[in-house]
């Protein structure tokens, strides 16, 4: 069994705490971050979270497992076109 297949078993799950502390379950991937933006592919579809002085308290690649700490804005989940536009986005950015 490979990672992939434990991750796929895993329902996918968001618990807020107060705006600040934010638990997900089911990632597959983190795209990308920065203090107000993680953009992350999950097994329910590419979920983008905004907000001011976000940070990554805990990481578990195995079981696909994320939690974040900061002021949470905005939790939204993008199709494959706006993910294609978020990622050209992030390389103007790296390249500018």
């Amino acid at each position: 069994m490979d990672k992939s297949d434990v991750i796929s078993n895993y329902n996918h799950t968001m618990t807020m705490n107060e705006r600040k502390n934010l638990m997900i379950t089911g990632v597959k991937k983190i795209e990308n971050f920065d203090e107000e933006e993680f953009f992350m592919t999950t097994t329910m579809g590419y979920l983008t979270i905004k907000g001011e002085g976000l940070e990554m308290i805990k990481l578990d690649t195995y079981q696909g497992n994320v939690s974040i700490k900061g002021k949470i804005n905005s939790l939204s989940y993008v199709d494959e076109k706006e993910k294609k536009t978020k990622e050209e986005g992030f390389f103007n950015k790296l390249f500018k």
